[in-house]
């Protein structure tokens, strides 16, 4: 009995040296996928998936990445299902980019309302974003909507200047689509306007891995990416309970 007591120890001291030894799929391929990204991007997480053996990997800039089990492969793109063509990239990627809508400060917003305003929207946009202007364009003519816009400025050295000026602004809603919609610039901001909320937004945009404008927010927590056209805006509605 003590001699199988004994092996029985020995046996558990080998797996566990074993364990030790030899690092987990999901480390070794963070470890490798990381030497192989553009410099400031990581590996947020790795998980194992139900494709094939493949392991989805998670990057600091919200990409979805796949890998073999030794990451001698790393693979860039979608993940569909050959019969019903349903892509389970893009759910995933919904998924982990979803936020919490109510937690927007939205006191930091330009808001529009039109008609009862029961339909709520977030949008990140960029003042001299051309899409920015078209997803205006296509706002302007909605109703029963209420948008809530953040300056988020990525695009230009002056995207600041001009966003402070619009925030400095009597009427804030009127210079911001005085702009966007007709081109017609904002007054420079007085001096004594020193409480805009760009810094506050833009690295608000950056902790929600917002790469470019217009980036649009819903209800429930989803995005939309891009200057999409009014019946994908009031498909997504509808599809909001």
């Amino acid at each position: 009995m003590k001699t199988i007591k004994a092996a029985f120890i020995s046996l558990s001291a080998l797996i566990a040296m074993s364990s030790f030894a030899e690092p987990l799929p999901e480390t070794s391929i963070k470890q490798k996928v990381e030497g192989n990204l553009h410099e400031g991007v990581g590996v947020e997480s790795v998980i194992k998936t139900p494709y094939s053996g493949l392991y989805e990997v998670r990057t600091s800039n919200g990409e979805i990445l796949y890998a073999d089990k030794e990451a001698k492969y790393i693979f860039s793109g979608h993940i569909m299902n050959a019969t019903t063509l349903e892509d389970y990239t893009k759910a995933r990627t919904d998924e982990i980019n979803k936020i919490k809508f109510a937690d927007l400060p939205f006191d930091s917003a330009i808001k529009m309302v039109k008609g009862d305003g029961k339909r709520v929207i977030a949008v990140f946009e960029d003042p001299n974003c051309g899409y920015c202007k078209h997803l205006r364009q296509t706002l302007s003519q909605m109703n029963n909507i209420t948008v809530y816009t953040f300056m988020f400025n990525i695009l230009a050295a002056d995207s600041s200047v001009k966003s402070k000026n619009i925030w400095c602004s009597s009427d804030r809603l009127k210079a911001w689509d005085d702009w966007m919609l007709n081109g017609k610039a904002a007054p420079a901001a007085p001096a004594t306007c020193t409480s805009d909320p760009n810094e506050k937004i833009f690295a608000l945009g950056r902790k929600m891995k917002i790469n470019g404008t217009p980036s649009i927010f819903f209800t429930d927590g989803s995005r939309i990416p891009g200057a999409v056209d009014e019946k994908t805006i009031e498909q997504k509605f509808a599809s909001i309970k």
